[in-house]
């Protein structure tokens, strides 16, 4: 970055802070509680000043301010991710939702316009419904129609944050029309289902760093999630205060209604078998044991603590890969864990209304996705 002239010491500037190594035309206003600004020549050829950050920031960051300042043209899309992606409503989603906003991020960004340019140098106050419908279809018709729906539902979210904080007027991106995604509904075969739990619970036995080793909770989690019809994060968030004396109290996601599912002699051997592997680890960890039940994760991981759904994913691809590896299934018979809740609610003995209740759905519509079962009816004459 170019250096101005030689600075004069200025004893209010915080004591932190290099004045010899400070980026050129950033200055120090001491007044109040104090502010670093800059000053900079509009169109009209007026000088201007803009405040760049408070007396705490460190000298890096004020040089990466400038940097970003004389980098990115500020109206752009791209200005505008990089300032959602620096701020803290992004910080606070899943791990997995801002991987998945990196991804669209940079589907979008890169794609070529007739101007020459990448759409993440257009001005995004120039963004119109129509331009952004474009977009969508040209990424579906790719025959990605799922990548198309990631980028339109990121690119709702990062135009209505920056809507709400004046980098735009309004959110273009709102009432855009959203490509149909394939819908991937698998169902697991009763038989490889039962392969791959007693797979996961004999793996489970070895010790970490053997080969084929997995994690010891993992056979647990998959008769858990398909016997009490939960999804993954549902699962690994049960807790001692879940365990009544009838069955086990569900904590259902998605605004599905909770349930007790009644104890059977499988769902008792799960659950007591969680509890040991916790058991286990707390004790060879020296682990501290909270004092509340609602504290006591049933699913821990191998430090002891809370398992996180990323680990869990991880450690439950990597497992489905080895199985496809070893011939144990093959590729057309891989499901994800899921899936289980699907296959739960599909072997659940009943009318699709007592199904329903089984699962917790409030709307009757879910059973299309989730009861994959064939009524036997009666012919129509005899």
């Amino acid at each position: 970055m170019r250096r101005g002239r030689k600075r004069k010491h200025n004893s209010r500037i915080p004591a932190h802070i290099d004045q010899a190594a400070l980026p050129a035309a950033v200055y120090f206003d001491h007044r109040g509680s104090g502010v670093w600004y800059t000053l900079y020549t509009d169109e009209a050829g007026s000088q201007r000043r803009t405040n760049l950050a408070p007396p705490s920031v460190t000298l890096s960051e004020l040089h990466r301010i400038m940097e970003d300042r004389g980098g990115v043209d500020r109206d752009s899309l791209r200005y505008l991710c990089e300032r959602f992606h620096d701020s803290q409503q992004l910080k606070r989603l899943s791990l997995k939702t801002q991987a998945d906003y990196c991804y669209s991020r940079d589907v979008l960004l890169q794609i070529p316009t007739k101007i020459g340019k990448p759409l993440g140098d257009l001005a995004v106050r120039k963004f119109t419904p129509a331009l952004v419908q474009r977009i969508i279809d040209r990424i579906s018709g790719e025959g990605t129609p799922s990548k198309a729906a990631h980028a339109l539902r990121y690119l709702r979210r990062v135009m209505q944050w920056g809507r709400n904080r004046g980098y735009l007027d309004n959110n273009p991106a709102q009432g855009i029309e959203a490509p149909i995604e394939r819908r991937q509904r698998r169902l697991p075969e009763q038989d490889v289902m039962t392969v791959l739990i007693q797979r996961a619970r004999e793996l489970g036995t070895l010790k970490r760093g053997q080969p084929g080793a997995c994690p010891a909770y993992l056979w647990c989690v998959m008769e858990i999630s398909y016997l009490c019809r939960l999804r993954g994060i549902e699962t690994v968030t049960l807790t001692d205060a879940n365990e009544l004396e009838e069955g086990v109290l569900t904590n259902r996601r998605k605004g599905s209604r909770d349930n007790i599912v009644r104890w059977s002699p499988r769902l008792r051997e799960a659950w007591d078998a969680a509890k040991a592997i916790r058991t286990d680890i707390w004790a060879k960890r020296s682990f501290p044991v909270p004092i509340s039940p609602a504290l006591h994760r049933i699913i821990v991981a191998s430090h002891g603590g809370a398992l996180q759904k990323s680990s869990l994913d991880t450690a439950w691809q990597r497992f489905i890969t080895e199985a496809i590896k070893d011939g144990v299934i093959i590729p057309e018979q891989r499901f994800g864990l899921h899936d289980l809740k699907r296959r739960g609610i599909t072997d659940t003995a009943g009318t699709r209304a007592e199904k329903q209740e089984a699962s917790g759905h409030r709307d009757e519509s879910m059973m299309d996705v989730y009861d994959l079962s064939l009524p036997l009816v009666n012919p129509s004459s005899d």
